[in-house]
């Protein structure tokens, strides 16, 4: 199904300006459809059509305070001039229009309000507003009241003043007419409050009348309500009364000949959202604090382990000890940045660049200085990711220190670590112009301990490819390039 930007710009001659003013109706409308217990759709006229009176459905919202008379999906329909004829004269006129569907076009008799969507002084689109003439509601107060309101805020979309200019969506918590609503006169006075929106007045022990009082008469905040009056504009705040207990509040002006008239306030009670919210960041705080722990638990092993290398007197276990003792702080850099990151996942250029200052601190001599350079950037990674990279990485580059530069000093040695993440796949390549490897050289053909460990995490455990090929260099020093290459997990 195509949505409102597609349909404008294939099908209709809006300008960027009205398909965006058209994108902010549809973002709000369903505010409309709740108030007028009725279906709402939105129509421009079809330039790719031969009919110049052809049009378009570009939008439809069903109300949740009543029934639908469509169960189809109608956006993207093309409807003619005989089909609607107060649709096409509502185009024409620029006016209000109000009258039945003709037979045949829809089941049963339908009444429709054809209300002008003006912007930049000319008519761009028209909502209608369908409502079915043989179920309908027993008007009490409630419905007086809303369906008062939607006209207001129809004249409002005729005007051009709805929707508000700049105005987004807040996101799934704002609150809807079922909720609870209160309607505020021009003095800022409580007219009318529904009985949801008693109700969360009750949550927040406001139990006394509230008709004919002001907010603040209420015990209420009233800076949003006089905000909304001063700036026509709409507004949001959050009352909290003790812990356990949080109301939203969401306050749109109703504007007549530029001229604040009165206000629509929605009210939601959000108390388990927000009590849901700081659960998961107790989740969080709590998980940053395991992974501070494991750091501080694996240097303290490493610490152990240094400490019983300095007394082993074999070369061979104390280059155990310490390619150990590399591979657990590597480990550990992982840990320390989740534990100042939210979430699992981490960027990866924040763990390479440490890692990288471990290894030139450890590995290199005075007298054989290795210069590291990083390129690029790999994103941000899972931790079940980004821990065996960071592995491999290290064993890499403490393979490249060990075996790539003869002994003796030399003035060019360089190391480049590549990083590249093209969405689907991330790519690592380390490169050095060091003597390189024998010919046809696979890691296969290993038998150390540091490419076997690279091996098994990157294909088992990552589930990626590595391979090594020549450089670029002189035929003394041909230099190598290891290429890693590992799916990335969405």
């Amino acid at each position: 199904m195509a949505n409102l930007a597609e349909l404008a710009e294939q099908r209709s001659r809006l300008t960027a300006a009205e398909t965006d003013h058209l994108q902010r109706l549809l973002g709000t409308w369903g505010l409309l459809a709740d108030l007028s217990f009725s279906d709402l759709m939105l129509f421009g006229r079809d330039r790719s059509a031969d009919d110049e009176r052809s049009m378009v459905v570009l939008g439809q919202i069903r109300p949740t305070t009543s029934q639908t008379l469509f169960t189809n999906d109608w956006v993207g329909r093309v409807v003619t001039a005989a089909e609607r004829p107060l649709v096409d004269r509502t185009f024409a006129t620029g006016e209000f229009a109000e009258g039945e569907i003709p037979p045949g076009a829809i089941e049963g008799p339908v009444r429709e309000t054809c209300i002008p969507v003006t912007f930049g002084g000319r008519t761009i689109a028209v909502l209608t507003r369908d409502a079915n003439q043989i179920v309908a509601r027993q008007d009490g107060i409630l419905e007086r009241t809303y369906l008062d309101v939607f006209n207001r805020f129809a004249e409002m979309v005729a005007d051009g003043g709805f929707p508000f200019s700049g105005e987004e969506e807040r996101g799934v918590v704002m609150p809807r007419v079922g909720d609870g609503v209160m309607v505020l006169d021009a003095e800022q006075r409580v007219q009318f409050a529904s009985p949801n929106a008693i109700s969360a007045l009750h949550r927040i022990g406001v139990h006394a009348n509230s008709e004919g009082e002001r907010f603040g008469e209420l015990g209420l905040p009233d800076s949003p309500v006089q905000a909304a009056f001063a700036l026509a504009r709409p507004t949001a705040e959050e009352i909290e009364r003790g812990p356990n207990v949080t109301i939203l509040l969401r306050i749109v002006p109703l504007v007549a000949d530029g001229t604040v008239t009165g206000a629509l306030v929605l009210m939601r009670d959000i108390s388990e959202l927000r009590r849901r919210d700081l659960m998961l960041l107790s989740k969080d705080a709590t998980i940053r604090e395991i992974h501070h722990r494991v750091k501080n638990n694996l240097q303290t092993i490493s610490a152990l382990l240094r400490l019983q290398g300095r007394r082993l007197s074999s070369p061979e276990a104390k280059a155990a000890v310490e390619e150990s003792v590399r591979r657990i702080r590597s480990i550990a850099l992982v840990h320390e940045t989740l534990s100042i990151t939210i979430g699992d996942d981490v960027p990866f250029i924040e763990i390479v660049r440490p890692l990288v200052r471990m290894v030139e601190e450890g590995l290199i001599s005075p007298d054989r200085p290795i210069r590291f350079t990083v390129v690029g950037d790999a994103g941000i990674l899972p931790a079940d990711v980004a821990t065996p990279l960071a592995v491999v990485l290290t064993e890499l580059l403490q393979n490249v220190v060990d075996h790539a530069f003869p002994a003796g000093p030399s003035d060019d040695v360089t190391v480049i670590v590549e990083l590249e993440n093209t969405g689907t796949r991330l790519r690592v390549t380390v490169t050095d112009n060091g003597v390189g490897t024998a010919p046809g050289f696979t890691i296969d053909d290993s038998t150390g301990l540091g490419l076997s460990i690279v091996r098994t995490l990157v294909t088992t455990e990552l589930g990626g490819t590595i391979g090594f090929s020549a450089g670029e260099g002189t035929s003394d020093r041909p230099g190598t390039a290891v290429r890693i290459s590992v799916p990335v997990r969405r």
